[in-house]
């Protein structure tokens, strides 16, 4: 789920920093520049891990601090294709369920990957698992937010950021909320829960129960 990725950038020093280390400065000013920000085709930055290595520093005339080029490493929430992760549910549209890991939301199982047979119940606002008994009918398993779920990763998308351009007069500021609010997300994790043992917990812990009660009755009789 998380990977070490080897990264280079530009540390430029202030003057009134000079008496700390560079390897210290380093650390919070890269912190600073990427700590919960997503690089394309990277991933979702986390925390600096070490410098690999420094380049040669120079003092600019025009603010007198140094800038130094550095190759380092940082941690990323970047998790790998057909793996498992475990979330809780923060929404539910027609179109699927959205997961959130606390510190990354934009986890999303198109209802096509849910179990099935499942419907969207409107007055509940969840997802259903219209889930098959013996004798023919059916027993409702609701995926209410907030619950946990597990899930697995089936695909990725990263989006480039395109640049805004200036302010809208305020005849025009409706369409802008609306581009706005219609933006993707820079990173976005595509699951599925259509397998045995994926989708709440509850639901396999509840099952593995009954199983160990028929064991139970099955030994005593």
């Amino acid at each position: 789920m998380f990977i070490i990725t080897e990264l280079k950038s530009t540390i430029k020093v202030d003057p009134s920093q000079f008496n700390k280390s560079l390897a210290e400065v380093s650390k919070n000013e890269l912190n600073k520049k990427l700590a919960n920000k997503v690089l394309h085709n990277v991933g979702l930055c986390i925390s600096f891990r070490e410098v690999v290595s420094f380049g040669d520093s120079c003092i600019l005339p025009v603010d007198g601090s140094s800038h130094t080029d550095v190759i380092f490493r940082y941690i990323v929430f970047r998790p790998e294709i057909s793996s498992l992760i475990t979330g809780k549910i923060k929404s539910c549209t027609r179109d699927g369920i959205f997961v959130t890991l606390g510190f990354f939301d934009d986890i999303f199982i198109p209802k096509d990957e849910l179990q099935h047979p499942s419907r969207f119940d409107e007055v509940e606002n969840a997802w259903v698992w219209e889930y098959p008994l013996e004798d023919g009918a059916k027993h409702d398993l609701f995926m209410d937010v907030g619950e946990t779920i597990k899930f697995r990763v089936i695909d990725e998308e990263f989006v480039e950021s395109e640049p805004t351009g200036p302010p809208e007069t305020n005849s025009e500021s409706t369409s802008t909320n609306t581009n706005t609010d219609n933006m993707k997300p820079p990173y976005k994790i595509f699951g599925a829960i259509n397998e045995s043992g994926l989708g709440l917990d509850s639901w396999w812990t509840q099952n593995s129960g009954e199983v160990e009660d028929e064991e139970d009755d099955e030994e005593e009789s």
